[in-house]
């Protein structure tokens, strides 16, 4: 006889109501006695199963101690599920349920664990950022391609209508003086510009422990390095690197037989004799903002701008973009000695507060690698094009306004921080410049945000908005850190809001943060060149990305998103003023992952190139857990091994030294960590007797710093320490402290730089 716990309540004559909810069930006939049991074992089964169940966990580091969690018991819902539902609708309604709670701990993970601080898809609907129409949009393309930053073959998206190919001064013609279009528009450019030379680049057998110098005016050719490094294609970093090195000639002339390596030459020069320029004629009476763009052919004339998906509650952006005359093309193998006003070579960085080890360890890679031309007494008339590295230094906390006498403060500061002050020798004053951050003034200097800035939200990271505003202040930047310190708030805002600089992971300085990421692209745009995380150290000259014009940044890891640790954007281009009207029109968000929504949305990707990050970030993908098949060396499965290499791997960086730090990278971006000494054991800066004042000073403050804590071990950073042994420093050296010391050696004049040049003093 069926006794299911499921059955409804039977009638007094032992007939059910109604129909049963079980398929194959008949009409149960049970005495009173027999119901009265099956209901007291359903009320023991309930009581044996609460709603509430406890879960202990242990906790981390503590062996005896645990954390105990309540959850509810998935049995007994799906019991009172099934026992109000039916069988069938009540598991239905327990597997949504549970679909439901997985949903939503995967939301809050996203929304509080994750980089992007964003609620998932479905919780915002991924709202449209276009404010620009067709027509805009068509036009800038149209400066852009034809002011050569567009050097690519690489399709132009079919939505914007094109009717016509854009002349491409930055692209050879093609061999087939036809060009072929598939669908009613046009979606590739025309080249109109120089022959390309790739060169294979090889140390000759006298010099084969240095790779040679960039040849000068040479130029990337990146859609190669996307065929041989692209994330999406499956390709791998350990693969990308190689053909790097190998492409560049830094392989010291040590290179296995492989084969043909055509396919790995991506560095070529032009020849400019052999351009076709297609001349452009202006009249001096025209508008160059409105001559020569309408373009615009839809198939739908009632709405040119159909197909496209504006921002919701905003109108169009009115009145349409105003650009000036395309920038005359000018090949960098034309005059390499000239350097080109509208593509200057200026890297910048953002810094706030007091430097430390971090910035100069920037600076020491920038001119171990870049071709400064320190290994000459004077600067040759006829060398490249001299790169310069400007630090730009926020003294106070983001939201404070420099006083008045900042920039004598700064200085002030500068020379007496050690970390700073040696770049104050007049020997870099042509390469190295300090200067000074004022957020109102630099906002202001940018004509697309001048007038409206100040009624948005300066403080806002991919929607996360802080609430702080700009304010006078009056302290001295070396008086900063104590005034902010007496001014402490219990408020977790007015906390947030007067840190100067991450002290420790607890304390990371947020504001600054979302301070430079919109800081990156008002000085690329600005003043043109390329802007990079000051947790960033060169790898190698970077000659031929000067050379190629267009715009970049790079990929986020596995997503298809932008990391704008590297950003290359020309200066006062139609892309930047694009990307300044869309961010003032949502709220002046520049966090990358809502970049990456503003080119997707108006069909501008391709002019912001999304480089691999192989190039930048080489470690990226291994620390998420990807490629560790076949990963690159080192072998970083935590950002954090660069400072503190693991044992078993800690050989390594002493045996191999600069040469063996991912080979082939332009940079390496090491994500944070402010808080972590470069060099634990030699934690000042050690270049030499022309800077003995300064690495006396930071010895004095460690041992200060070493009292303050109790230490009452020897410390060897006294004045005494010259003549120290080995064994008092560590055994094994972390990478970090390898590049810090390679880079010291050449500023002291103990090695040569990477090319193996000697700096002259």
């Amino acid at each position: 006889m069926a006794t299911s716990a499921y059955f409804p309540k039977p009638r007094q004559n032992g007939h059910h109501r109604g129909r049963l909810s079980i398929s194959n069930a008949l009409p149960v006939y049970s005495p009173s006695s027999t119901n009265s049991a099956v209901q007291e074992k359903w009320a023991k089964r309930n009581q044996r199963s609460p709603w509430i169940i406890p879960i202990s966990l242990r906790i981390p580091g503590l062996r005896v101690a645990r954390i105990r969690l309540f959850f509810i018991n998935p049995r007994r819902l799906h019991d009172f599920s099934m026992r109000c539902f039916g069988r069938k609708r009540g598991s239905l309604l327990f597997g949504l349920l549970v679909l439901l709670f997985f949903f939503f701990t995967f939301a809050l993970a996203k929304r509080f664990g994750s980089h992007a601080k964003q609620w998932p898809t479905p919780f915002t609907g991924e709202a449209s950022t276009l404010i620009f129409r067709r027509e805009d949009l068509q036009r800038i393309w149209k400066w852009e391609v034809e002011s050569g930053h567009y050097p690519s073959r690489q399709s132009i998206p079919e939505q914007l209508h094109l009717p016509v190919h854009l002349p491409n001064p930055a692209l050879p013609p093609r061999r087939s003086s036809s060009q072929s279009t598939k669908g009613p528009y046009v979606t590739t450019s025309r080249g109109t510009g120089s022959k390309r030379v790739y060169l294979d680049l090889q140390t000759t057998p006298a010099n084969a422990a240095y790779p040679p110098r960039p040849v000068p005016g040479s130029i990337a050719d990146l859609d190669i390095v996307m065929e041989h490094c692209d994330f999406s294609g499956n390709k791998y970093v350990r693969d990308c690197l190689e053909m790097l090195r190998v492409g560049a000639g830094l392989d010291n002339g040590k290179r296995l037989r492989r084969g043909k390596l055509d396919d790995w030459k991506y560095i070529y020069v032009e020849q400019p004799d052999n351009a076709t320029h297609v001349a452009r004629s202006y009249d001096e009476n025209s508008d160059p903002a409105r001559d020569d763009y309408k373009l615009t052919s839809t198939s739908d004339p009632s709405d040119p701008d159909s197909g496209l998906v504006k921002k919701r509650g905003v109108d169009w952006e009115v009145p349409p973009v105003q650009l000036p005359r395309p920038i005359k093309y000018q090949s960098p193998s034309e005059d390499v000695s000239r350097c080109d006003s509208e593509h200057p070579r200026i890297f910048h960085m953002f810094w706030t507060g007091p430097l430390t080890d971090k910035p100069y360890l920037a600076i020491l890679s920038f001119l171990f690698t870049q071709n400064t031309g320190l290994h000459h007494e004077t600067y040759p008339q006829n060398g490249v094009c001299r790169p310069q590295f400007w630090l730009w230094i926020n003294p106070g906390p983001a939201a404070a306004v420099p006083n008045p006498n900042a920039v004598h403060d700064l200085f002030a500061q500068l020379k007496s921080n050690p970390w700073a002050s040696p770049f104050l020798h007049p020997r870099f004053k042509d390469v190295v410049h300090f200067k000074l951050w004022n957020t109102t003034e630099q906002l202001d200097g940018v004509p697309e945000l001048k007038d409206e800035w100040r009624s948005r939200n300066l403080f806002n990271s991919g929607g996360n908005v802080i609430n702080a505003k700009l304010k006078e202040s009056q302290a001295a930047p070396e008086e900063n850190v104590t005034a902010s310190a007496k001014f402490k708030s219990t408020s977790k805002i007015d906390d947030m809001v007067n840190r100067l600089g991450s002290k420790s992971s607890s304390s990371y300085d947020r504001l600054s943060v979302i301070l430079s990421d919109m800081a990156r692209f008002i000085l690329c745009h600005r003043f043109g060149g390329i802007y990079l995380d000051a947790d960033t150290i060169f790898l190698r000259d970077w000659e031929e990305l000067w050379g190629w014009k267009g715009a970049f940044a790079y990929r986020w890891s596995r997503l298809y998103k932008y990391n704008t640790a590297v950003l290359r954007l020309n200066k006062n281009s139609a892309l930047g003023k694009f990307l300044f009207r869309t961010a003032l029109k949502n709220d002046l968000d520049f966090h990358p992952m809502t970049v990456s929504r503003y080119t997707k949305d108006a069909y501008t990707e391709g002019l912001l190139l999304r480089l691999p990050d192989a190039l930048f970030d080489s470690a990226w993908l291994t620390t998420e857990f990807h490629q560790h098949d076949r990963p690159p060396q080192p072998f970083f499965t935590n950002f954090e091994h660069f400072f503190d290499t693991p044992a078993t791997d800690s050989a390594a960086p002493a045996a191999l030294g600069f040469e063996g730090f991912f080979r082939g990278a332009y940079s390496y971006h090491y994500h944070n960590s402010w808080w972590k000494p470069i060099d634990p054991a030699h934690n000042w800066p050690d270049l030499g007797p022309r800077f003995k004042e300064g690495e006396l000073v930071a010895k004095r403050k460690l041992r200060e710093a070493a009292a303050k804590k109790g230490v009452t071990a020897p410390i060897h950073y006294g004045d005494e320490d010259e003549n120290n042994s080995a064994t008092d420093d560590r055994r094994d050296l972390d990478w970090s402290t390898v590049m810090k010391r390679t880079f010291e050696a050449y500023i002291r004049g103990e090695r040569p730089n990477m090319y193996g040049e000697m700096i002259h003093w």
